[in-house]
């Protein structure tokens, strides 16, 4: 899928991504079949610019900027904070959250932040 952000495109592979608990699991294996058999990997940088994860659960949709996951399987996102309080390597669900309408910012280390408002009226 294509999002058009003007005057910026983003390539966006879009997944299926289940609730177990209070995580929200993002599978981001690519798979193909080629004459040899099936052949998985995972997304870099040079196949897309971000991940776009539905959530059935919670009819919620994520943006993983691809620069923080690139050539990861799977991402995990925390609904709650962590029973014992680890703060380093945790990524919240509430931080990739992608609202009716998208905007891109950018993070202090320069990578892809989205912001948005749900529903499109509210400020």
């Amino acid at each position: 899928m294509i999002l058009d952000l003007r005057p910026k495109l983003l390539r966006v592979q879009c997944k299926w991504a289940p609730r177990r608990a209070s995580i929200i699991v993002v599978n981001m294996r690519t798979s193909r079949c080629t004459p040899a058999g099936y052949v998985s990997g995972t997304y870099g940088s040079h196949e897309v610019d971000a991940i776009a994860a539905y959530c059935p659960d919670l009819e919620r949709c994520f943006l993983l900027p691809i620069g923080e996951f690139d050539g990861q399987s799977v991402a995990h996102l925390r609904l709650a904070p962590a029973r014992n309080n680890q703060k380093l390597g945790v990524r919240m669900a509430g931080d990739y959250e992608l609202g009716a309408i998208a905007q891109l910012g950018e993070r202090r280390a320069g990578s892809a932040k989205v912001a948005g408002s749900s529903p499109a009226s509210s400020t």
